[in-house]
């Protein structure tokens, strides 16, 4: 699993591909601060207290720039979140895809990404739990984009470990009766569960048990 940006850990269930920012830089004079510094400092705010809740004033104070700054540097709040989003999910969808489909089976993808969960939403230096899953409560309308975006992240998952269930089922990896789409979907709830303990004071151990506990439910593969 390769680092999102040190000494922070990407978490390859949020990895994505986003579009550009809809507002780019304005040509000018060179920033006067280091815009990969400032990235991650306003990742890890948005990361402890969701998009929504987080004021440009927030945001400037963890980056230590001015608001003039900040949008020279990366137009508006809502596209320094989705850069944020972009930086979090490194290496992106297609590597997400492949880790899922390359799994020896889906149990195993299943278990992988159980256990990656624990690992990163209890990392050091940084705050517990999951950006893209802190993130997600933004209900308001103009926060549309943003809502998709987080969704893209949440369904490209679903969708990975959904079609490696499926072949699985079709191979005869998985028992007749077994019902692929409901282990997948316990799986993700699981998955944005743990995040949430983890925001509530969970350690790694707690949410390692909560994974094997969860994997109980998977049957073993067949073909083994």
């Amino acid at each position: 699993m390769r680092a999102c940006a040190p000494p922070v850990k990407s978490f390859i269930l949020t990895a994505m591909e986003l579009s550009p920012s809809k507002e780019k830089r304005r040509p000018g004079r060179p920033l006067s601060f280091d815009r990969e510094k400032a990235l991650n400092k306003a990742m890890h705010q948005f990361w402890s207290t969701g998009y929504e809740t987080t004021s440009v004033a927030d945001l400037t104070a963890a980056m230590g720039i001015t608001a003039p700054s900040l949008y020279t540097a990366f137009g508006d709040k809502e596209s320094l979140f989705l850069e944020c989003v972009r930086l979090y999910t490194q290496p992106g969808l297609e590597a997400l895809s492949a880790r899922i489909g390359q799994a020896a089976s889906a149990r195993s993808a299943a278990e992988n990404l159980l256990n990656i969960a624990a690992q990163t939403f209890t990392q050091p230096n940084a705050p517990a739990g999951c950006l893209v899953a802190s993130a997600a409560s933004s209900g308001s309308e103009t926060s549309e984009r943003v809502r998709n975006a987080l969704k893209n992240v949440r369904e490209t998952t679903r969708l990975a470990l959904q079609k490696r269930a499926d072949d699985d089922a079709r191979e005869g990896r998985l028992a007749r009766g077994t019902t692929p789409k409901a282990l997948v979907n316990m799986t993700m709830a699981i998955l944005h569960g743990m995040s949430t303990l983890a925001r509530d004071g969970a350690d790694r151990q707690s949410l390692q048990e909560l994974a094997r506990a969860a994997m109980a439910a998977w049957p073993e593969d067949r073909l083994q």
